[in-house]
């Protein structure tokens, strides 16, 4: 996982696309809250969903999303611009360089889409994405990501309470931690033809940092609803986690009573632990964690940050009372 190559992030910041790109985007979405809300939104709005580079204007995308709700969090970031969150990615679902999301992203379909929910629960089954998520009270936080790789970006999602989301399928007391998979198809997905992952890519969090009100279910970025590359149709963002715990295209959840097997920390588990908290006093074996390079920034003079606990999010701290966070990384 280390950085060797120039990459399309590490342009000057005169070079990608300005913030106000993405204010004159949501002023477009709001603009269009007065259109009649279809049924299926979702589904509408990912037919529409671009290949490549951005996104491109769409009665059902501005329907779906009319109506964010603006919260508190991220008051004060400087959000990086558009073109670098979507050009940046580790999706190796479609190859291991970080422009390579982009490029061959297009080849996924995004509609329609279930998520097949299992284990210890009362409501198991396949839903369809559209009876999952309340397209009403979606809302926009603007987070912190941090990568294990030691860069850093902000980002406006756009989502629910994963909290929420897990609730409605009613978990049983029997449920200590929850399952993610990401969607297993080598022909949409072509990275997953090798590279030495076991696919399909897993994740799992515990109960109750599932239900913690910072985690989301996003389905949409910057105003409008997810690229392929950054994750469509939906995602995990936990901002407190390394990047690599917010799983991307889920497509199963799984209630479960002992801790999941995850892909990094089957892959490596000396370098990658279950938890994957951002803390600054743990080094990766390879590589310091005590600072970040938060992007955009110049070749020559990169935006080097000092990293903090939990990416800063200290209202997690509740969740890892007693526990040794060398030990559990």
């Amino acid at each position: 996982m280390l950085i060797r190559q120039k990459r399309r992030s590490d342009c000057a910041e005169h070079e990608v696309t300005d913030e106000s790109v993405y204010l004159n985007r949501r002023q477009f979405m709001k603009a269009s809250s007065g259109l009649a809300l279809g049924s299926g939104l979702i589904g509408n709005a990912m037919a529409a969903v671009q290949s490549g580079n951005g996104l491109q204007p769409h009665a059902n995308i501005a329907n779906a999303f009319s109506s964010i709700k603006e919260t508190a969090y991220g008051a004060g970031e400087t959000v990086a611009p558009f073109d670098v969150a979507t050009t940046y990615n580790n999706f190796y679902e479609f190859g291991y360089g970080k422009g390579d999301p982009e490029e061959r992203a297009a080849s996924l379909k995004t509609t329609p889409w279930t998520i097949t929910v299992e284990g210890e629960a009362e409501k198991t089954g396949e839903f369809d994405l559209d009876d999952i998520i309340n397209m009403s009270v979606l809302e926009e936080r603007i987070y912190r990501l941090r990568c294990v790789e030691a860069w850093s970006m902000v980002i406006p999602w756009v989502g629910v309470s994963l909290g929420d989301v897990l609730k409605q399928f009613k978990p049983t007391s029997k449920a200590k931690y929850v399952y993610f998979e990401t969607l297993y198809d080598p022909k949409q997905m072509p990275g997953q033809n090798g590279g030495g992952i076991e696919w399909p890519y897993r994740e799992g969090l515990r109960i109750d940092e599932a239900m913690h009100p910072l985690a989301m279910f996003a389905v949409g970025m910057y105003g409008s609803v997810l690229p392929n590359q950054n994750g469509a149709p939906v995602r995990l963002v936990l901002p407190w986690k390394y990047g690599f715990k917010s799983i991307k295209s889920i497509v199963k959840v799984r209630f479960v009573e002992h801790m999941p097997k995850t892909t990094w920390s089957m892959l490596a588990p000396s370098e990658y632990g279950f938890y994957a908290n951002v803390n600054p006093q743990v080094d990766h074996p390879r590589w310091s964690q005590g600072q970040e390079r938060r992007l955009p920034g110049g070749i020559v003079f990169p935006n080097v940050i000092k990293t903090d606990m939990f990416n800063g999010y200290d209202e997690v701290a509740g969740l890892y009372s007693g526990m040794d966070l060398k030990r559990n990384y």
